[in-house]
Order: C-alpha cells, then structure tokens, then sequence
C-alpha cells in the first residue's frame, strides 16, 4: 500500500498540518511527517523525495507559508502528485503563502488547497482520492466518510427543525 509524505517548511506548520495527519489517519491511510525546507535544506529535501518514492510514497502534501516554495521544489523532484498546503502565517496571512503555491510554470504541478486548517484536511481527501484510483478499499472508506457527513448534515438538520416548532 502506497503511503503519503507530509512535508512542512517549519515546525511552526504542525498544528494546521495535523489536520492533515488526524484526517489520513482517520481514513486509514499511511503516512510520513517531516520537516524540511525548500531553502534551509535544499539538498536533504531533494534526497528525502528519492528515498520516500523508492519506498513506495503515492502522494506528497507540502505545507509553507509565505515565499511557500516547498510544494514546487518538491514537485521538480517527482512526477507523483504533489498537494500544496498555504499555511495562514505572515503579514498577508498565507494569501502570499496560496500565490506562490498555485503559480507553477507549466510541466510542474502542484495541486493546491486552501489556506490553512481547511486546506489541510481538504489536503488529506485529496490524497485520499487519488490513492483510491488503484486502491479500491481507500474509495469505499471515502465513500463511508461522505455517508457519516451526510448523515451528521441530516441530524443536524432535524435538531433545527424541531427547534423551530417547539
């Protein structure tokens, strides 16, 4: 079974980027956790993306924010997807953070999410999705996870309801 790398620019990424991690987790999916920085520690990234494809890596997210540039180095080293997480850091609170990882040169892809918390755990379906296109048990438990919001949606709908002719 494929695994997904989760890469941060910074210790300061962790606490949007577990959103990332609770959400492959709760999908049961494998997954690594590093930091590693596309300008601090260019070559051990490099080095980091070879080895996590050899040992069978499907997916990398990427988490930065401003200059945001991780998500790309990390997409000039593999032909695997490659998600981009802008991290709501800053003084433009990751609007910088989504320009830079949304404008890639044409060739070099970079799927990119929201800003944020949001985006993270958006981050971990969209892993999810593409390793279910080989992986059929990854798509029945998205399609169990769709069915449990669809009926936590229904719930909620019904306590609403109810308030409203009490």
């Amino acid at each position: 079974m494929a695994f997904v790398a989760v890469l941060m620019g910074s210790e300061s990424d962790w606490p949007v980027m577990q959103s990332t991690t609770s959400g492959l987790a709760d999908l049961g999916i494998e997954f690594e956790v590093r930091v590693t920085s596309a300008h601090r520690t260019p070559a051990e990234t490099k080095e980091f993306v070879a080895d996590a494809e050899s040992r069978g890596c499907g997916v990398f997210i990427c988490a930065a924010g401003m200059a945001a540039h991780l998500a790309g180095a990390v997409a000039a080293h593999t032909v695997k997807p490659v998600i981009g997480v802008p991290i709501d850091s800053g003084p433009l609170q990751g609007f910088d953070a989504l320009l830079s990882t949304v404008q890639m040169p044409g060739g070099i892809p970079v799927a990119t999410v929201a800003v944020g918390k949001a985006g993270a755990k958006n981050a971990a379906y969209l892993a999810a999705q593409i390793l279910s296109v080989g992986d059929g048990e990854i798509g029945e438990r998205l399609e169990a996870d769709r069915a449990a919001n669809r009926d936590k949606v229904a719930t909620q709908n019904a306590s609403v309801q109810a308030s409203l002719s009490s």
